[in-house]
């Protein structure tokens, strides 16, 4: 018998520690441009208003945004930058003279403010009586100023002036005085002619914000050059500058400027100048008279179209997004909700994310003009067709002029010209026949 040896125990032998690779490092998320950051933030906001990435219509709002942003933005830094105010002064309360005097000084402009117990006085009101008017002007401000400071800096004209708008129509471009002066500058129809502003039964220019400006920036640069001064080419745009040179006249005709002459203005006039200080003053520190802004009623950010066929305000009302009340407030100019646009082209402004709709749609809008236009596209058809395929003719006789022919057939001049295409009025001969188109 074979003796069996006891079963050894099995000895395990440790296993080799085999070194695992560390985990590789997560990938830092690279960081966004600018331009990335951008086009992700317009993705978003193209989502919210279910724009297209490309649409117009999204570029439009952006844009709108931002001028919106800086417009307000600018405004405030005025009054935070460039504004100077003693914080040991208490706001509203009693303010002494030396105070106004210097809070004046520290307006420096060609425009001489000055300062005196009559600008005081109207300061006071101003800031007390008018703090509702100096409210409602700080938020139209938004909307005018930029408009007016422009063309002021492109004629070379202080930009104190933008306050004169606020004296004649406390901003309001439909304002109209008993004499009838309209506009925001108060333009006298026969003045706005001369500077080429149109005034006619369907428009009228002077309560066209931008021609209205352009116009009155000129004018002023002319009473200037007339002047030399500022505060009498300022008097000179209220009453006229024949009521200035009578004033003159009795100061003796030596007058430096508009208080020399004062006691010769009309009496409305003789407050024109104190308004205009006032105003400058209430505007620029109406914060320390407790004086708030009420927002500005129309939108800040707008662009035009250039229209070319003739357009009432409903048919883009009743395409578009945009009440009939608000291209009024946008086209003061348009006195019957109509652009007449039929031998000239005309401008329609409109809140700039409307543009890129307005060009979209501008087929259907202008396709509704029977609609809304008919009375004035209607014509007898019968009578245009006799009139197109029969003119009546006249054989020029010895002794006839253009004058005596036009009256005897009811037309004028210019339409036998036209018509019969004379180089002028004396160039028909005996002879002659002439086509009249009536």
């Amino acid at each position: 018998m074979v003796a069996m040896r006891p079963a050894q125990k099995e000895v395990q032998q440790p296993v080799a520690q085999v070194e695992q690779p560390a985990p590789a490092p997560r990938p830092t998320p690279r960081a966004q441009s600018k331009a990335e950051t951008e086009k992700a933030e317009i993705a978003k906001y193209a989502e919210k208003c279910r724009l297209s990435i490309s649409s117009p219509a999204l570029y439009d709002s952006l844009w709108g945004g931002w001028y919106e942003k800086n417009i307000v933005k600018s405004h405030d830094d005025f009054f935070a930058k460039f504004i100077e105010i003693d914080p040991t002064q208490p706001i509203v309360g009693e303010v002494p003279d030396s105070v106004y005097e210097a809070r004046l000084r520290r307006l420096i402009s060609p425009v001489n403010l000055g300062y005196n117990d009559i600008l005081k006085r109207s300061i006071i009101n101003w800031t007390t009586r008018n703090k509702g008017t100096v409210s409602r002007i700080l938020g139209l401000s938004q909307v005018y100023f930029p408009m007016i400071e422009e063309e002021l800096a492109r004629q070379g004209l202080p930009l104190e002036l933008r306050m004169l708008p606020v004296i004649e129509s406390a901003l309001n471009p439909v304002a109209v005085s008993r004499a009838g002066a309209t506009g925001l500058w108060q333009f006298m129809l026969v003045t706005g002619r001369s500077y080429g502003l149109e005034v006619t039964s369907m428009v009228d220019d002077r309560r066209d914000p931008v021609l209205a400006t352009r116009a009155a920036a000129s004018h002023l640069r002319d009473l200037y050059r007339m002047y030399g001064d500022w505060t009498i080419a300022i008097a000179a745009y209220n009453c006229g500058a024949g009521n200035v040179n009578k004033a003159i006249a009795r100061a003796g005709g030596e007058a430096q400027n508009f208080w020399d002459i004062y006691p010769y203005l009309p009496r409305e006039t003789r407050g024109y100048l104190p308004s205009f200080v006032a105003a400058n003053y209430a505007y620029t520190y109406h914060k320390q008279h407790g004086i708030d802004m009420i927002a500005p009623p129309l939108p800040l950010c707008t662009d035009t179209i250039t229209v070319n066929k003739l357009t009432h305000f409903e048919q883009i009302s009743s395409t578009l997004d945009i009440s009939v009340e608000a291209l009024r407030a946008l086209n003061p100019q348009y006195k019957e909700d109509i652009i007449p646009a039929v031998e000239r082209t005309y401008v329609l402004k409109l809140p700039q994310p409307e543009v890129s709709r307005y060009l979209a749609r501008e087929e259907e809008i202008h396709a509704k003009d029977s609609i809304y236009l008919a009375k004035y596209l209607a014509q007898p058809k019968a009578a245009l067709e006799a009139a197109v395929a029969s003119p009546t003719t006249y054989t020029v006789r010895k002794g006839d002029v253009l004058g005596t022919i036009a009256r005897k057939h009811g037309v004028t001049v210019a339409q036998l010209v036209k018509w019969n295409r004379l180089r002028n009025a004396n160039s028909i001969k005996p002879g002659q026949r002439l086509e009249i188109l009536k």
